[in-house]
């Protein structure tokens, strides 16, 4: 399992290498689940996990660049 810290250290392109990585091994630990291969069975949730938290890091900085570009529009009006 590896940390957020870990992912946010590293730039959008090693990020998006590790995260093909990843889903090749997703891939392939479902097939091996589907054959009745798979022994490490928990290898299976720790790789879900490590796409999510790819993922996340990516769509935060998609968000936070969106974020410095535009201003917030500020609501008019107050509490209803």
């Amino acid at each position: 399992m590896t940390k957020v810290a870990n992912f946010r250290d590293r730039s959008d392109d090693q990020l998006n290498d590790e995260l093909t990585k990843l889903k090749k091994e997703q891939f392939n630990l479902r097939f091996q689940r589907a054959s009745g291969q798979l022994e490490n069975t928990s290898r299976f949730r720790v790789v879900r996990h490590d796409i999510a938290r790819i993922m996340t890091v990516l769509g935060a900085r998609a968000s936070g660049a969106e974020a410095k570009s535009t201003k917030p529009a500020k609501s008019a009006g107050g509490k209803k």
